[in-house]
């Protein structure tokens, strides 16, 4: 059985060469930059990866397909630019996808940093995300943000070991990101037909950060787990001012 695994990349020199370096077991891999303008491309390159460019950024999941459909391996694992296959973690997919069973796919744990410190709590472990599937009748939802992998049918499993995942480096991109995933879920939400009221922004900020901290316990990693609580009620919050505004704007035209 082949492996293709596939990535998107803007500006990711700082990350991606661990990425792939953990990825070149894989049969083939798949870049495709958005236009990155700090030498990923060349570096992606220089490390044997089959880099391809595109300038119309239409979300993270219309990209996703994208990269999918440069596929020509039996199995597809989709990489983020910030995660890191561990040598058991490869050793065990390379295991998996050579096995003549009815699974078509496989959840990965992922342990996740949050400004230098793992977490293991708050909703950050053991985090399962859907990245190995059977090519065949696999896609990714069309969603600008948090898009999900829609596997083939079949029988779903779950890999024992993780990615390595820095999620943020440091407060700079928990900032930039919360900013932009913000403005990215409020023009989904709005295009579905989704609209908001001020206070809803509100009383959602609130709760996010109340089922962060109190209900999935992020207080158990200490400074770090008030900073993600903290973080995922503001980017909550913004998401849902952002979509209101739009609403406001659209009612003055």
């Amino acid at each position: 059985m082949k492996l293709s695994v596939t990535i998107i990349t803007l500006n990711e020199v700082s990350s991606i060469g661990a990425v792939l370096d953990s990825v070149a077991f894989a049969d083939e891999i798949i870049v495709l930059d958005a236009g990155s303008t700090d030498g990923t491309v060349a570096l992606c390159r220089e490390k044997g990866a089959r880099v391809e460019i595109t300038s119309d950024w239409q979300g993270f999941g219309y990209q996703k397909n994208r990269a999918l459909n440069l596929a020509k391996g039996e199995w597809v694992l989709s990489v983020d630019a910030d995660e890191v296959l561990s040598p058991l973690l490869a050793k065990e997919i390379q295991s998996m996808i050579q096995k003549q069973d009815n699974y078509v796919a496989w959840m990965i744990p992922r342990a996740s940093s949050y400004c230098g410190h793992v977490m293991r709590h708050g909703g950050w472990w053991p985090d399962y995300v859907l990245r190995l599937v059977k090519r065949e009748g696999s896609r990714f939802s069309d969603d600008m943000v948090h898009e999900r992998l829609i596997p083939p049918h079949g029988q779903v499993g779950r890999l024992a070991h993780p990615f390595q995942h820095k999620t943020y480096e440091n407060l700079e991109e928990v900032l930039q990101k919360v900013n932009r995933y913000s403005s990215e879920g409020a023009a989904q939400a709005f295009k579905a037909g989704k609209r908001t009221h001020f206070h809803e922004a509100v009383l959602h900020g609130l709760w996010a950060f109340i089922r962060t901290y109190i209900l999935r316990v992020a207080f158990l990693d200490g400074p770090h787990g008030l900073m993600l609580a903290v973080s995922n009620a503001e980017a909550t919050y913004y998401r849902y001012l952002k979509l209101w505004l739009l609403g406001q704007s659209e009612q003055k035209k």
